[in-house]
């Protein structure tokens, strides 16, 4: 039976919207909120819902009520020009609830899987890829008649979910917007806190510990070019983390001239919410913290990518684990209809 692991809290919600199955490309994805959206509203935003390890898209349900029923709230009280609806769509992670189809590759190498990190990469990557090529199809399920047009994409999430997200925003220029929960832009720093702790052999084997962990049999070589490709830190802050100890620095000439066009093409003009738990030790805040901290200082005044669209709000949650507590849906959910309500008024995202 699948865990709801960090969604497995009362986000005090007694409203409910509708919700509207369709199999799309192969994978069932439950849209909600589809019935709501006024006749005169033409520009719908869609909320990519992305559920955590160990847990199922059926999990993701609240958050779709809450969020959706919040903003639906908020259109009400809109006339005129700049109105725009929102649907929530959520569907498996790939192994995961109706996907599933090999337990074990779930597991981390505590629990028995000696390909965890290759495992969970590929995995929460394909999601990403998925999340992609459902944005491409869902219009002709929902609107099939043109009826309607999907005018951005935001996606939230959880865990597992949120590591898929980061990528979902990075790799694909129609999501605007991110809620990261309890998830970590630094894969290779997080395998590694994982490898210590888990005492791996390819990890305490050589001195200093963790020298050859990465491009071992636990860390491999493809998996190596998969992560220097995809995940936000390697890709972005990788190499001046490989050439200097202080990555913090100004990047010199050479380094800004292969930056930015990657900043340009993965996060201008996108909008970033992270949430952590200080006391998380399952996705530790600490192996994300030297990229958000170099995300911050390059896209804030006067970064050296300042005044190009990038926003991030991160916030750490005191006492708090690995849970998306009732608090920090709340703050997603302002921060998701706080959006949609400027680019409203604006008559774009």
């Amino acid at each position: 039976m699948a865990d709801p692991g960090p969604v497995a809290h009362d986000y005090d919600n007694k409203r409910k919207v509708s919700q509207n199955t369709y199999a799309v490309g192969g994978i069932i994805c439950d849209v909600f909120g589809l019935d709501e959206v006024p006749n005169d509203v033409q520009d719908v935003s869609c909320l990519w819902l992305l559920n955590p390890r160990l847990s199922k898209k059926e999990h993701m349900e609240p958050l779709a009520h809450l969020i959706v029923s919040a903003w639906n709230d908020k259109l009400s009280q809109k006339h005129g020009q700049g109105r725009q609806g929102l649907i929530a769509c959520a569907f498996d992670q790939r192994n995961h609830g109706s996907r599933l189809v090999h337990k074990l590759s779930n597991q981390a190498w505590t629990g028995g899987n000696p390909r965890h990190a290759h495992d969970m990469f590929s995995i929460y990557q394909g999601t990403a890829a998925d999340t992609s090529q459902l944005i491409n199809y869902l219009p002709a399920y929902a609107f099939p008649n043109n009826e309607r047009r999907l005018t951005s994409h935001f996606v939230l999430g959880v865990s597992l979910g949120a590591h898929a997200a980061w990528h979902c925003l990075l790799h694909d220029e129609r999501i605007s917007t991110a809620v990261i929960v309890v998830g970590c832009a630094d894969y290779r720093r997080l395998m590694q806190q994982r490898a210590e702790s888990s005492k791996l052999q390819t990890w305490t084997s050589s001195s200093p510990a963790g020298k050859s962990f990465v491009g071992s049999s636990d860390f491999p070589p493809a998996l190596v070019e998969a992560v220097d490709k995809y995940d936000p830190s390697s890709l972005l802050m990788g190499e001046m983390e490989q050439t200097s100890a202080d990555v913090m620095r100004e990047p010199n000439d050479r380094e800004k001239k292969r930056l930015w066009p990657l900043m340009r093409d993965h996060l201008a003009g996108k909008r970033i919410l992270n949430q952590a738990g200080a006391d998380d030790k399952l996705v530790p805040y600490s192996c994300s913290v030297p990229f958000l901290n170099w995300l911050k200082k390059a896209i804030g005044p006067p970064g050296w990518y300042a005044g190009n669209g990038v926003e991030l709000v991160d916030k750490s949650y005191p006492g708090v684990g690995h849970a998306f507590t009732p608090e920090m849906a709340s703050d997603a959910t302002k921060f998701i209809t706080e959006l949609l309500d400027v680019s409203g008024r604006d008559s774009k995202i």
